[in-house]
């Protein structure tokens, strides 16, 4: 399973505008609609709730925010380079300029959702983050950067933007 199975070039955004957490939230909600034919707000709602446990910025400039979904049958995910940094409330207060976006089934456990994350930030540390930087240039790029590297045990392809968990 390669990072271009979970994220496919119409899952990427080469330079996303916003201003704000808020409206990141919103805008990857409207995405995550499209890809997915879940309701936008249901999707920014359960992302609002996830981001007041805790944030999901993990630092060095990188977030996943994520949440689970009823109605979901595989992991979806969107990958957004920002046009300007954001305050996201990272854990090492630097702003966010790269965002993994994760929607995994509801009725999942949360040990086969969790699996998708430090893959994810993994290679947006390594050579996935030099791909991103340039992701306005080439989209496809992002989605063909990680082909060494391979998803947990247990996820499987569904197509070219999901992956399944077994």
């Amino acid at each position: 399973m390669h990072l271009a199975d979970l994220i496919g070039p119409e899952a990427v955004i080469a330079s996303l505008k916003v201003k704000n957490k808020k409206q990141l939230l919103q805008e990857l909600s409207a995405r995550a609609a499209r890809l997915t034919g879940l309701q936008e707000r249901y999707i920014f709602d359960t992302l609002l709730q996830r981001e007041r446990l805790g944030s999901t910025g993990l630092g060095q400039g990188i977030a996943i925010p994520h949440g689970k979904f009823a109605g979901l049958k595989r992991i979806t995910g969107i990958c957004a380079r920002l046009a300007e940094p954001i305050d996201f409330d990272a854990v090492d207060g630097a702003p966010v300029d790269i965002v993994f976006l994760l929607l995994a089934a509801g009725r999942r456990r949360r040990r086969s959702f969790e699996g998708a994350r430090p893959h994810l930030a993994a290679a947006a540390r390594g050579p996935c983050r030099g791909q991103a930087q340039s992701l306005a240039r080439r989209r496809r790029d992002l989605c063909g950067a990680d082909r060494g590297r391979h998803l947990p045990r247990g996820l499987r392809t569904a197509s070219p933007t999901s992956i399944e968990i077994g």
